[in-house]
């Protein structure tokens, strides 16, 4: 049905009134603009809304049906412009945001342009090693908004994804396994693999993914960290597997090359996730707001020299 919301507003004050002129005045519009309203919404229901007595009217069955659902819609958009004018009254907070480890490569770059937007909102970032300390933190109600890939199971939270989180096999310019152009998942058991550890969002994206291929490549060592991970496989102690957006200065610098792995880059979302029970904060509301408009365009727009512009997509 092609209604718009002034057409709700009209028929349900003419509901309210039972009074085509009454409505009208109310809303300050002629009688015949409001009859003419009216007339377009049954069309577009395809039943009569109001039977006619004379200047009175009445809700037909229909129309009583249809009244719930008009007021439904109305209070919906109350509560939208609502949210809209608490964004535009915006003017300080605090706001605390909780981070796994990856992510604190290109969060910092949008809370730059968060706030030269909201000037006032002071933001503190709570960076965890990993995925498991995180949660503890959500659990303990200490960060208010959390950006994190695998949204948590064991708790009552919200995860909005706002973007594609594509992670790939990375080795030292000059590896014999770049020379084959895109190799089997199966090659990867020629050479060690330098791994997160176990707590970690990216080590259980990596064993799904090997265990789903039948592959089983020698574990080099495990590390609790993005950047020992590259040092390492920079100094050709064997593959690694990292999330792109924790690659950019390294494959830019050419330091590292990505190894396009048949079905890889291996693609999970990132969310955007609050707790359940917890009421955000203007301040929280606004920036996820942000990262639901804007977050998908910026980690794009990194991924796509790397990945081209189909993949990071």
């Amino acid at each position: 049905m092609n209604i718009t919301f002034r057409q709700l507003r009209v028929f349900a004050e003419v509901a309210r009134h039972s009074s085509m002129a009454r409505a009208a005045e109310t809303l300050h519009l002629t009688p015949p603009a409001v009859s003419m309203q009216i007339k377009e919404v049954e069309s577009q229901v395809g039943l009569p809304l109001f039977d006619r007595h004379g200047r009175t009217v009445s809700l037909s069955t229909a129309g009583e049906y249809f009244l719930v659902y008009a007021k439904r819609l109305l209070t919906t958009l109350k509560d939208a412009e609502a949210a809209m004018a608490r964004f535009r009254k915006l003017e300080a907070g605090l706001l605390t945001v909780g981070l796994v480890s990856t992510a604190k490569y290109f969060v910092p770059r949008m809370l730059v342009r968060f706030r030269a937007e909201h000037p006032g909102v002071e933001v503190k970032l709570q960076v965890s090693a990993n995925r498991e300390q995180l949660v503890t933190l959500m659990a303990n109600g200490e960060v208010d908004l959390a950006i994190m890939g695998r949204p948590p199971r064991e708790l009552a939270a919200r995860a909005e994804p706002f973007a594609a989180h594509p992670h790939v096999f990375v080795a030292p310019p000059g590896h014999p396994i770049l020379q084959s152009g895109h190799p089997p998942v199966s090659a990867l058991a020629n050479w060690p693999l330098i791994v997160r550890e176990p707590a970690s969002g990216t080590r259980a994206l990596l064993d799904r993914f090997l265990q789903d291929h039948r592959t089983e490549p020698p574990i080099a060592m495990e590390m609790p960290s993005n950047e020992t991970i590259k040092q390492a496989v920079m100094a050709g102690m064997g593959l690694g597997f990292l999330s792109l957006h924790t690659l950019g200065l390294e494959l830019k610098a050419g330091a590292l090359e990505v190894v396009h792995v048949e079905d890889t880059p291996v693609v999970r979302m990132w969310n955007v996730v609050h707790l359940q029970s917890r009421v955000l904060s203007p301040a929280a509301e606004a920036f996820r707001y942000f990262i639901l408009e804007h977050g998908e365009a910026h980690l794009a727009e990194h991924d796509r020299p790397w990945l081209g512009p189909s993949a990071a997509t």
